[in-house]
């Protein structure tokens, strides 16, 4: 993974980004020697989110195989959540 400080950001602007996002996905962003930030594009960043509401999807799923759901009316839904808030 590439890194840039936010002097070279700075300085160089946007450029210092794509220059650097073309020879890998992401791009981190140090200040003061200590990593801050992360820069990808925007097709990077859509593939992850996918990947993200996969693996939220594949742990549903496998709730649902395991029994761990409720079956219960609107009402007693918000009463349920509520107090567990």
């Amino acid at each position: 993974m590439n890194t840039i400080t936010a002097n070279q950001l700075k300085t160089k602007g946007i450029s210092a980004i794509e220059s650097n996002l073309d020879s890998d996905n992401e791009l981190v962003i140090t200040v003061r020697g200590k990593e801050k930030f992360v820069v990808m594009d925007m097709q990077h960043y859509n593939y992850l989110r996918e990947c993200e509401l996969d693996a939220a999807l594949h742990e549903t799923e496998a709730d649902y195989q395991a029994g761990k759901f409720v079956t219960e009316t609107v009402e007693n839904h918000i009463k349920r959540v509520t107090n567990e808030i």
